[in-house]
């Protein structure tokens, strides 16, 4: 099948099967005597394995660890396990940083009071360095935030 094919088969663009070539995530596909890539189910196969992991937000250093172990029969599971809860751990790490960002821009928009004044707790914030910033965050009307973490 053709690259459009393939693309919409398997759910990954032509350009990223492109790309996924170019980088050597995937082996080049055989080519018809036109010059056209010919991609087989295998390939197709192959594509939607990726597009798994990238669904699952694997990188692409860890996709091709993970398609070296799916291609090697005498993978050892601890192996894939490994790798996944690697990524497992990596995942709950950015939840928790981004939980905290959320917290701190909800606590930063409960502190502005979003009138027509010029005040503004939340780009006092921003303009803050960061070894610099307050424990706890005061709206202007003097009544005491909640800490910030």
């Amino acid at each position: 099948m053709n690259i459009g094919q393939a693309a919409r088969t398997s759910g990954v663009s032509a350009k990223m099967i492109r790309y996924y070539e170019q980088s050597g995530l995937i082996p080049p596909a055989g080519r018809t005597g036109a010059g056209y890539r010919d991609y087989s189910d295998k390939d197709v196969h192959e594509l939607r394995f990726i597009r798994r992991a990238r669904d699952l937000g694997f990188a692409t250093t860890e996709i091709v660890e993970l398609l070296g172990l799916w291609r090697d029969r005498s993978r050892q599971s601890a192996d894939v396990k490994r790798i996944a809860e690697n990524h497992v751990a990596a995942l709950q790490t950015k939840i928790r940083e981004l939980q905290e960002m959320a917290d701190t821009l909800a606590e930063l928009a409960h502190c502005c009071h979003g009138d027509h004044r010029p005040d503004c707790p939340i780009l006092e914030r921003l303009e803050t360095p960061e070894n610099d910033t307050p424990a706890t965050i005061r709206p202007r009307s003097g009544a005491v935030a909640r800490s910030r973490r």
